[in-house]
């Protein structure tokens, strides 16, 4: 997470996880386009408006939503996770931006990462805590 001068324009960078997912954010002084893996991030993500919506939250709560454009390098996991990593990205980047961004992002809970991963699939049970049916007779 450092902040890059490139061409006249400020890049600031932030990482974000989310289960087995990972998205390196760059943010970019722009009019507020997502492009994720170089596409669209309307197309990436399946037009679905939650992701989107969540990405741009924490633009949002500073008011800043047309003002950076977000480039996005995402991978592993699914859309839920990717979503949630680049949501984490961006509060990441925004907090290098300024150092007064933090308080109202961490208020809205977007610097927090969320811990919760897949549980490992345990011998003698068929999923992580699946037991075999029970016989008594």
């Amino acid at each position: 997470m450092q902040a890059t001068e490139n061409k006249d324009k400020v890049v600031y960078w932030g990482t974000g996880r989310r289960k087995s997912a990972t998205a390196r954010v760059r943010l970019v002084p722009g009019s507020g386009e997502i492009v994720v893996n170089k596409k669209p991030g309307h197309i990436y993500f399946n037009r679905l408006p939650n992701y989107i919506q969540g990405i741009k939250a924490p633009l949002e709560t500073l008011g800043l939503e047309n003002d950076y454009d977000i480039l996005v390098n995402a991978h592993g996991g699914g859309l839920t996770g990717q979503a949630d990593a680049v949501k984490l990205g961006v509060a990441r980047a925004l907090c290098e931006l300024a150092p007064e961004n933090r308080p109202p992002l961490k208020a809205e809970g977007y610097l927090t990462r969320d811990p919760r991963a897949k549980e490992r699939k345990k011998y003698g049970l068929h999923k992580a805590r699946k037991a075999p049916q029970y016989s008594k007779r």
